[in-house]
Formats: structure tokens, C-alpha cells, sequence
């Protein structure tokens, strides 16, 4: 065990007489699959969420049903857990320095909060760019009424997005001019924002990687990601993704954000790729995640390790493998439109039993109780031989539960 490791008291070790246990903040799905991860290695598991039918509170050893603040369910999970990581990027960055008192937590509070904040991220972003090469897109913080009248023409058309709390296209309005700005400020609440330009964008990736405490990161391949309505409709992995300088570029300027902040962790930066003003292509980052993320669920069938065991595997000080794909990937998000998809008012099950007949089909659905327009209830991966045959596979699950094509 190398001195860096055992200052902060890794590895924790699976297994034995009285099993270890992993505490995850937070209950959604990304949190099911930590725990299944967990479980899978031997781990007991404990979850702190406030949803008495949180989809990882169900599953799990432990739910403490608490706000994720308060006091007493802190110093239980504190208690109970050997190390403890969060589900989603808006957990209190209070409650895990809270918990970091006691016990080994990973991502920590401060790269959390640099995620819970677009101006953090953005100035994080810019930092990094120095080294890496990929700045952010063009910006400008718009936080009180002369910023506003204040804000470049070059920003224009642009896209205005809370600082805080946004995720899936909510909270963010386009606006063609500063009288559309203004508009849009105030829609939004008047809190802070941060207007962007819009760019020429040609396409959209997503990097997944991890950071073990020694400092060791393994990535997975880049991920092309299309969304519908600022939320992720499909993920394809392959070969030819993207031109190999620009993934290698991609994956450097991550590697880079996370070396910066001392990242713990599974980590997922989101880049877009646009053309810039000579008409060359080039790379943007948008978005960093503290967490696995939703384009990298295909890591579950296409891959000999998932973005879920390097989590468990980053927070318990154990070795990081770089993953391998071991079959080309096509991912469709499953919300719950799908399950109102007849003129019924009450939702309906999906033929799941006609999807599953296709090859190659892997469903996960998450356990959620209720389905609602928009709710991400599980997810459709299809490996194959080839890109043509998943693509294909892919297209076909398409026509049979409704949902358009790609």
C-alpha cells in the first residue's frame, strides 16, 4: 500500500467476518447502481435520502430517510460507513465537509461545489484552459440590472442559464438581444446567471473518467451524446466517434480539471464540438459532472468494467483498471413519456417483452414508482459486432416503442 493511500486510510477492503460499508448520498438511480456495484464486490451499503421510495434506498442495506442536512442522519451514516460518496451534483457540499470530518469522502465538498456553480465552473474551466487547450464558451456573468444593459454584443444570440441548480435544459432561455436578455433575467427569477454565446455546434461528447487518491486515472472512450430537449436521448461509442487527435484532446482536458481540484472519483466532463471562425473544428467544455453520469450507462454490457464499479473501486482506495469496451454501443434513454405513449390518461407499460426479443437488447429500469413526462425511468443499451448491427438493433427498439429515430 503506497504512504499516499494509507494517509487517507485506503485501501478499504471488501469481504471478511463483518462486511465493510459504503454510504452514498443520495437516492436516484445513479445511486442503485453504486450500490449494486457495491453489493457486487461484498460491501454493505447505507444511502441517506429523503424519499422513503428512492430507487437506491430500496435496494440497499441502510436507508436513512433524512434530509440530506440534517445533523443526526450525517453522524449515523458517519458512523456506519467506512467511506462515502454522493449520487448527484446538488447534494449540500455542507453535508459532505460535514462528513469528510470523519470519513474518507470522495468526490470531496470542493470539487462538488465547483459543479453546483456555472460561474465556479466556468472560472475552473478557463483556469485549465491554459494547460489543456479547451476553453469554455464565451460568457459573461449577468447578476444585477448593469450587467444586464452591460452584457458584449458579441454574446449575442446567446443562451442565459442560472448559476445554480440547473441540469436537463432546465433553467436556461435563448435570447437574441439585450431586450430578450432582460426578459429572460427576470423570468428566470433575477438570480445569477451566466449569459453564454451560442455557438456552431456540430456535435456533443462526454469524457468518463476516475481518480484514485494516488492520483491514477483510467478513462473510458468518448461518448457522442444527442439530447432532445436539453435531455440525453442517445449516447453511441465506437471507433469513429470522433478523429482520434480530437479524443485524445478531449480526454487530456479532462484528465486535466480533474488533476486540478486533487479529484477523488468518478468524473464526467461534457464537451461541445463547434466550428470556429476559420471554419476548423475545435473542442468547448460545457459541463463538468462529480459523479457517473447518464452517458455512461452503456458501460454496464459494453464494457469489462463500468463507470459504477470505478466509483466503488475510486472510493474504497482499490487498484483503477483502464476499462476496456469489448463491443460497440448504442444507448437510448427511457423517460416517462413512453409509458404514456397510448391515448390512455393513466400510464402503461411499455412491450418491453417485444424489446427484449431484439439482439443484443439490455434494459434497466430504475425502480421508480411513478412515471412522469420528462422522469428518466431506465435505459435501453444495445451492444453488438459490429456499430452497424447495434445501430440497427437500436433503430428497431425505436420503432417499437415509439420514439424517433436517429
Amino acid at each position: 500500500m503506497s504512504r499516499g493511500l494509507a494517509a487517507h486510510g485506503l485501501p478499504i477492503l471488501p469481504g471478511g467476518q463483518q462486511q465493510t460499508t459504503l454510504g452514498v448520498v443520495g437516492g436516484g438511480q445513479l445511486g442503485r447502481m453504486f450500490v449494486h456495484a457495491a453489493q457486487g464486490l461484498g460491501y454493505r451499503t447505507a444511502v441517506l435520502d429523503p424519499d422513503a421510495q428512492s430507487p437506491a434506498g430500496l435496494v440497499s442495506h441502510v436507508h436513512l430517510k433524512a434530509d440530506y442536512l440534517d445533523a443526526a442522519a450525517l453522524a449515523t451514516l458517519a458512523q456506519q460507513c467506512a467511506a462515502i460518496t454522493t449520487e448527484f451534483e446538488n447534494v449540500p457540499a455542507a453535508a459532505l465537509r460535514t462528513l469528510a470530518g470523519t470519513r474518507v469522502v470522495a468526490p470531496a465538498a470542493e470539487a462538488v461545489a465547483i459543479a453546483q456553480d456555472r460561474v465556479a465552473e466556468k472560472t475552473h474551466f478557463m483556469r485549465c484552459a491554459a494547460q489543456s487547450g479547451v476553453r469554455c464558451a464565451p460568457y459573461a456573468v449577468i447578476e444585477s440590472p448593469q450587467q444586464v444593459v452591460d452584457a458584449d454584443a458579441h454574446l449575442f444570440p446567446g443562451i442565459l442559464k442560472t448559476a445554480r441548480m440547473g441540469y436537463d435544459g432546465k433553467g436556461q432561455v435563448r435570447v437574441a438581444d439585450r431586450a430578450s436578455l432582460a426578459l429572460a433575467w427576470a423570468q428566470l427569477g433575477s438570480v445569477c446567471c451566466v449569459l453564454e454565446q451560442q455557438l456552431d455546434l456540430q456535435a456533443e461528447y462526454s469524457v468518463i473518467l476516475a481518480r484514485g487518491a494516488d492520483g491514477q486515472m483510467v478513462h473510458f472512450p468518448v461518448q457522442r451524446n444527442t439530447h432532445q430537449g436539453g435531455i440525453l436521448a442517445l449516447t453511441e461509442v465506437h471507433e469513429s466517434n470522433m478523429a482520434p487527435a480530437l479524443a485524445q484532446q478531449a480526454v487530456a482536458a479532462a484528465q486535466a480539471i480533474a488533476k486540478s481540484v486533487d479529484y477523488v472519483g468518478v468524473l464526467c466532463v461534457e464537451f461541445f464540438l463547434v466550428k470556429d471562425a476559420a471554419g476548423q473544428m475545435a473542442l468547448v467544455a460545457n459541463e463538468m459532472a462529480p459523479r457517473p453520469h447518464n452517458s455512461g450507462h452503456y458501460t454496464l454490457d459494453a464494457c469489462d468494467v463500468s463507470q459504477f464499479d470505478l466509483q466503488v473501486r475510486a472510493l474504497a482506495g482499490l487498484p483503477l483498471v483502464q476499462p476496456r469496451q469489448h463491443s460497440p454501443a448504442v444507448m437510448l434513454n427511457l423517460l416517462g413519456d413512453l409509458w404514456f405513449a397510448s391515448s390512455s390518461a393513466e400510464p402503461v407499460t411499455p412491450p418491453w417483452d417485444q424489446v427484449l426479443a431484439i439482439p443484443g437488447a439490455h434494459l434497466h429500469l430504475y425502480g421508480k414508482q411513478r412515471a412522469s413526462r420528462g422522469r428518466k425511468m431506465g435505459h435501453l443499451t444495445f451492444t453488438a459486432a459490429s456499430l452497424a448491427q447495434a445501430q440497427a438493433s437500436a433503430r428497431q427498439a425505436c420503432a417499437v416503442l415509439g420514439l424517433a429515430g436517429f
